[in-house]
């Protein structure tokens, strides 16, 4: 999930493990415990950009981490804030809750999480979650905001607590609701259409889990389609990406793609922009795919180019987003 989620979530959980014991200092450091994790973005200022794909969300989001740097930061919680009565059975409590809250929630979207390195690379992605949903967030950050503004003492807090936590546990599980409803229809309809598809997946796109996008692998490409909860329209309109091994297996940067290729999961396609071989990460959603023609990738990494290619999955997430777009998004969610 994105920062912020991290922050607010963060908070909340703070105030709901140790806002008697730390009053308000629960939610700062909630806040902070939430995005511990994150701190492998400073693998990025020296590693290349098809390494530093793999290390984001790698060993900091592993199970291990959690079990080595929580006692750790329990034991000098104890130390540092001896004031506050809080034993050492409740900071274990504070920080493993926040860490593993953090790895969990994470692997929901589609970028995947370590949670089982160093002893394997393989990444958990339930994809039932967009990595920035306003949907989710909302409800911890009012939360949030309703704690840094009514007194430490005051009963309403642990209310406040329980109501905006719970929604966003709805949402998520609404959103799991959502995936196996649509994973059905997919399947109805590549039966239907006689589509052979080796494997599938279906993730939300930008901002919200109504609107789904579906890739369906086969032996030389993939079919892609979307789907709204709200479609009227039992078909699906699929579009066919070629996968085009051919080009990468000709080009000479084959340590990046080795990587690269890893990172995908098997969902990736390369394709001649110009005189430019790009990999596409097909995981991460076209742009504006819902409503263009052969749209471009999200993800797409320039292989013969390595050094145009900085902050690589932020860059095609919202290329080309105006008020034309936003409104065809919009009546894309509510269904045809």
């Amino acid at each position: 999930m994105d920062t912020l989620t991290h922050i607010v979530l963060g908070a909340c959980i703070g105030e709901a493990i140790a806002g008697k014991q730390l009053g308000k200092k629960a939610l700062i450091l909630g806040a902070i415990a939430q995005n511990i994790p994150d701190i492998d973005f400073v693998a990025s200022f020296w590693l290349a950009t098809a390494q530093d794909v793999m290390a984001h969300r790698g060993f900091t989001h592993s199970f291990l981490f959690v079990l080595l740097l929580t006692p750790l930061l329990a034991y000098c919680s104890v130390k540092v804030f001896k004031s506050t009565g809080m034993d050492i059975r409740r900071w274990l409590l504070f920080w493993g809750a926040q860490i593993f809250i953090h790895i969990f929630i994470d692997a929901f979207n589609a970028y995947g999480t370590g949670w089982f390195e160093p002893f394997s690379h393989y990444r958990v992605s339930f994809n039932t979650m967009y990595v920035a949903d306003p949907l989710f967030s909302i409800w911890p950050a009012i939360g949030m905001v309703v704690l840094l503004s009514i007194k430490p003492s005051s009963i309403k807090r642990m209310v406040w607590v329980k109501v905006t936590l719970g929604l966003s546990a709805l949402y998520l599980i609404l959103g799991i609701g959502f995936k196996l409803f649509i994973d059905h229809t997919v399947e109805q309809e590549m039966r239907s259409k006689d589509i052979v598809s080796q494997k599938y997946f279906t993730t939300p796109t930008p901002l919200n889990n109504m609107l789904w996008y579906i890739v369906a692998q086969n032996d030389s490409g993939y079919d892609i389609g979307y789907r709204s909860v709200f479609d009227k329209n039992k078909g699906i309109d699929f579009h066919f990406v070629c996968r085009n091994d051919s080009l990468l297996k000709a080009s000479a940067n084959g340590e990046d793609i080795d990587r690269l290729l890893l990172f995908s999961q098997g969902y990736y396609a390369a394709q001649l922009w110009h005189d430019t071989l790009v990999f596409n990460d097909l995981r991460f959603g076209e742009q504006l795919g819902w409503a263009t023609i052969e749209p471009k990738f999200v993800f797409h990494y320039f292989l013969q180019y390595p050094d145009d290619n900085k902050m690589i999955v932020q860059r095609g997430r919202f290329a080309g987003w105006g008020k034309a777009a936003i409104i065809t998004f919009l009546k894309r969610i509510k269904g045809i």
